[in-house]
């Protein structure tokens, strides 16, 4: 089950404190993100439950990790499933369901950056390029149609 949430959500803090201490090491960038309620009105962070365990959680945000420069929007970003869950498409299912707020909020695509070989290809997402992001690294940015 997924539930789209902002701050004040019932499983905000339970989140906050999953991806504090996930193993992926960008959990920690979300928690405090979470903590500081530091989203546009428009953005929400997902999380897949699995009976009533966090199994892993994604955002839906208007920006990602490219410069200024670009226009690209909106992103989804964050994607994580706990090591436990992996290989049950739960990263379908949030993708899914960030593809769906970005429906209601009027967008034709949404877009993922990330490090990740051959993993969105899977969710219909094609690569666009390879581009520097704003920590001094390069990642590729993928684009989906909906």
């Amino acid at each position: 089950m997924i539930e789209i949430m902002k701050s004040g959500h019932p499983l905000w803090n339970k989140t906050i404190t999953f991806a504090e201490n996930c193993s992926w090491r960008a959990g920690a960038a979300l928690a405090k993100r979470m903590r500081e309620n530091a989203f546009a009105e428009n953005e929400r962070v997902l999380v897949e439950l699995e009976n009533d365990e966090i199994a892993g959680f994604c955002t839906f945000a208007n920006k990602d990790e490219l410069p200024e420069e670009y226009d690209f929007s909106p992103f989804i970003g964050f994607m994580f499933v706990d090591e436990k869950y992996r290989g049950h498409r739960l990263s379908g299912k949030l993708i899914d369901a960030a593809c769906g707020i970005a429906k209601e909020q009027g967008f034709s695509t949404v877009y993922i950056m990330s490090g990740e070989v051959g993993l969105y290809e899977k969710y219909g997402f094609e690569k666009l390029g390879d581009y520097a992001t704003i920590y001094g690294t390069t990642d590729q940015l993928f684009a989906k149609k909906i």
